[in-house]
């Protein structure tokens, strides 16, 4: 299993970004993926998961409204599409694998990060 996340920068309040996540090494299209992210000196926090198909979606309360993910089965790429980001919003956002019968926080494999720092 590999899951490669891209996209990452810094970034002014009010502003956007599309992360990215490459995945290969299992069959994407049979597994519920996922976004969390961990700032500095806390400990992960789930963002966003996924279903299989692209149909069903769930978000953390912070982020509900500005943050939209969303799936190509076809490419194997996870997307995380951010806007109206506020500073607490940075963090290192990591893709990760969930199989779709496990608890919506879990995951079982991570890719290694993309940094996200929204600051004036």
């Amino acid at each position: 299993v590999q899951l490669v996340e891209s996209g990452g920068s810094m970034v002014q309040p009010g502003g956007s970004l599309r992360l990215f996540c490459a995945a290969s090494g299992f069959n994407f299209n049979t597994y519920d993926m996922s976004w969390v992210r961990q700032a500095p000196g806390k400990g992960p926090e789930w963002v966003s998961t996924i279903k299989p198909g692209g149909d069903n979606t769930y978000y953390t309360d912070s982020v509900k409204g500005r943050f939209t993910i969303s799936r190509d089965n076809a490419k194997n790429t996870l997307y995380l599409q951010m806007n109206s980001l506020k500073p607490e919003d940075t963090a290192l956002y990591y893709c990760a694998r969930k199989p779709t019968i496990w608890d919506i926080d879990q995951y079982d494999y991570r890719g290694q990060g993309t940094q996200v720092t929204v600051s004036s």
